[in-house]
């Protein structure tokens, strides 16, 4: 049934609303003078009234609300500016309603005027015939369209927000895309150093040792590419194996303590999050010098949220290597992309520098 509406011209299903609403009224009204004329002890017959009623006031009203819905449907602009509702009001006031009176008056036969007295008397008459009805009617089809060209700009902002937000999320998500395109070749390059510096040292059994590490380590990034979301105990056991294949660059000379590494696989973070922290800190440790490293990696729980500490020693007087500059910078932007409330800060805390990223934690299962 709804289906054959849809199929049925716009003008068209304006004008059989309207014919079927005013039947219903008209329906109701004779049926309504038939039950007083019974109450009075009047004789009436139903069929007649119904006809007057139809033919009488609903003909008139109908006209009236087939032209103002099919002129409003075609140009919805009337709207717009309050003088238009003036100007419409005054052509019911000055065109329809005159029109109206003389319909109604020939309707009843009153148009048989004998003399100017007579057509003052009417015209007195047909004052008060129609009036409320018309004005009525007038009303209700402006209330009509003003509520749905309400609900239409409603629609098309919330459609406007839904676009809106697409992009954002459209954008943000080839930002995170865009950022971690540069993070993988950047840890890729860097683990190859590390097993370049042994294929040079002529230490083979350690370099195909190095391969097959890296071999583990790119099968994880590649599902991890797959993924907005990894957890920290997976990003843990990430570092540890990088760490795994520095140390056989590095031997003894890394040394790495991590703390508070439990209950960590409900933590959601960016895939790759802590291998960039933990690069910057042997960048800036065992790179710079020849004695053993510091490095500090802890988990601890605090206000809600886990605190990620990596921290090494900040030697003075050492040049540090300056790296691609991307480790930082790119964990802040991936951190904010992915949550709100997630943050890192890093900076220098006594004799040590720390970079401290703060993951909100989940609420209760």
């Amino acid at each position: 049934m709804t289906q054959l509406l849809h199929r049925i011209p716009s003008s068209a299903r304006i004008v059989l609303s309207v014919l079927v609403l005013w039947t219903a009224i008209s329906v109701l009204g004779a049926l309504q003078t038939y039950s007083d004329n019974l109450r009075a002890g009047l004789d009436s017959h139903y069929p007649a009234l119904l006809a007057t009623w139809f033919v009488e006031y609903a003909v008139p009203l109908i006209v009236l609300s087939c032209g103002m819905s099919l002129a409003l449907a075609r140009w919805p602009s009337l709207l717009d500016r309050p003088r238009n509702v003036v100007f419409l009001f005054a052509a019911l006031v000055l065109l329809f309603q005159p029109l109206q009176w003389t319909y109604m008056a020939w309707q009843r036969d009153y148009l048989d005027l004998a003399s100017l007295d007579d057509a003052r008397k009417l015209l007195m008459k047909m004052l008060l015939v129609g009036w409320f009805s018309t004005t009525g009617t007038f009303a209700a089809v402006l209330a009509f369209f003003y509520s749905r060209r309400a609900k239409e700009r409603e629609l098309a902002w919330q459609r406007s927000q839904t676009d809106m937000l697409n992009l954002r999320l459209a954008l943000e998500e080839q930002r995170m895309l865009a950022l971690r395109a540069q993070l993988e070749p950047h840890f890729l390059f860097n683990a190859l150093n590390a097993i370049s510096a042994l294929v040079r040292s002529g230490d083979k059994p350690l370099a195909l040792n190095g391969v097959q590490l890296l071999s583990d380590l790119l099968r994880y990034v590649l599902s991890a590419s797959a993924r907005n979301t990894a957890t920290l105990a997976e990003e843990l056991r990430f570092v540890q194996d990088y760490l795994a294949l520095q140390r056989l660059r590095y031997g003894e000379r890394l040394q790495v303590h991590v703390d508070g590494a439990d209950r960590l696989d409900r933590i959601a973070c960016p895939p790759l999050l802590l291998q960039p922290l933990v690069e910057n800190a042997l960048r800036h440790d065992l790179e710079c010098c020849e004695e053993a490293s510091d490095i500090r990696l802890s988990f601890v729980r605090e206000h809600g949220a886990m605190l990620v500490r990596v921290s090494n020693p900040a030697r003075r007087g050492v040049k540090a290597n300056p790296g691609a500059g991307l480790g930082l910078s790119n964990t802040q932007d991936r951190l904010r992309l992915m949550h709100a409330e997630a943050a890192l800060r890093a900076g220098l805390q006594g004799e040590r520098f720390v970079a401290e990223i703060r993951l909100p934690l989940p609420g209760p299962a």
